[in-house]
């Protein structure tokens, strides 16, 4: 499927810090511009953290300054974005597709992720808000692709062999598929669609009756 990349969706507008910011003005910042955290770059706008709210308040709960190989103890005594940052900084490319930055930031714990170009320059960042925007999808859009791109081009079928309704992101597929097409694959490749919540398959025999999910008439009673 052609999901959404990254760049579609993310911010350009990027607020950054360089390694010696202070640590009032990196606060002062975040209330301005109302953000959680800042991306610290170097010389070259090169991401090579993050500061967020949550190393600030290390200066209140990390309590007296304590031997700097203790990370709570050397943010705690920290003056600047190079002691305060956390590093490095997880990003991704502008190319990636939203399941990529979904799969990654699921992998790290993480809201958002910094978005670089080929030269691994900060160009933008992405967050899990922006990710779930794919879900405000019209649904006429998510229909259109499901003809087009699923059942016409990836199987080869006409637009006529399977009804496709959608609702609220809830796909509906009524039909009967041919033999060389099984019901769960179609689901699946429906799943991947962005902006779909689920996927429905209601099998249509010759006659008009239900057929089962590998495409026989369903045993009467």
């Amino acid at each position: 499927m052609n999901h959404q990349k990254v760049r579609e969706l993310m911010s350009d507008a990027v607020v950054r810090v360089q390694r010696g910011t202070p640590f009032k003005e990196i606060a002062h910042l975040l209330q301005e511009y109302d953000i959680t955290a800042v991306p610290v770059v170097d010389a070259d706008d090169r991401p090579v953290g993050v500061v967020s709210e949550a190393d600030l308040l290390q200066k209140i709960l990390g309590g007296a300054p304590g031997d700097a190989a203790d990370p709570v103890r050397a943010k705690a005594s920290a003056t600047d974005a190079a002691g305060l940052m956390t590093s490095p900084a997880v990003c991704a490319r502008e190319d990636w597709s939203v399941v990529d930055a979904a799969r990654v930031m699921a992998r790290h714990g993480i809201k958002r992720l910094l978005v670089t170009d080929e030269a691994d320059r900060l160009i933008g960042v992405v967050s899990r808000s922006d990710l779930l925007r794919v879900f405000l999808r019209k649904d006429r859009e998510i229909r259109t692709e499901i003809i087009e791109e699923i059942l016409v081009r990836a199987l080869g079928l006409a637009p006529s062999t399977v009804q496709v309704d959608v609702a609220h992101g809830h796909v509906v597929l009524s039909g009967r598929l041919p033999g060389r097409v099984s019901v769960s694959a179609l689901e699946d490749m429906c799943r991947h669609v962005d902006g779909v919540v689920a996927v429905e398959f209601r099998p249509i025999g010759e006659g008009g009756g239900e057929t089962g999910r590998d495409g026989g008439a369903a045993a009467g009673g």
